[in-house]
């Protein structure tokens, strides 16, 4: 990954195949900045105990799911930061895309595997 080049949101998500699958676009000191496309409710409840995660809708609208609060649905332009070692989870029902900024050791669904958990080796464009 060339970090002294120009990213192009829109045309790194083009590339974007699958969803819940995030991919790393670029990094800044300790995190990484990713890109994914949300269609659905496969993301399992999750935490990271050590990260927070920020949310970035760059396209559609999010439902986020924090255990014991109200849901709320963050719409393009918004963004949240999910402070570590709170559950939660997100869902939409139309195409979303959205942009994570992530510290490197995050796990994508925290210590729950599922079908759809991806490593970051699997993360890398």
């Amino acid at each position: 990954m060339d970090t002294t080049q120009t990213i192009n949101i829109q045309k790194e998500a083009e590339k974007l195949k699958d969803y819940f699958s995030p991919k790393i676009v670029s990094e800044v000191n300790n995190e990484y900045v990713k890109l994914a496309k949300i269609n659905g409710q496969d993301i399992p409840w999750h935490n990271h105990e050590n990260e927070d995660e920020l949310f970035y809708i760059i396209d559609g609208n999010l439902l986020m799911e924090l255990e014991d609060q109200p849901s709320f649905t963050m719409k393009k332009g918004d963004l949240f930061v999910v402070p570590k070692g709170i559950n939660h989870r997100v869902s939409s029902s139309i195409d979303c895309l959205i942009m994570l900024i992530e510290t490197k050791s995050t796990k994508h669904t925290g210590k729950v595997i599922t079908p759809i958990t991806k490593s970051i080796e699997n993360q890398r464009h």
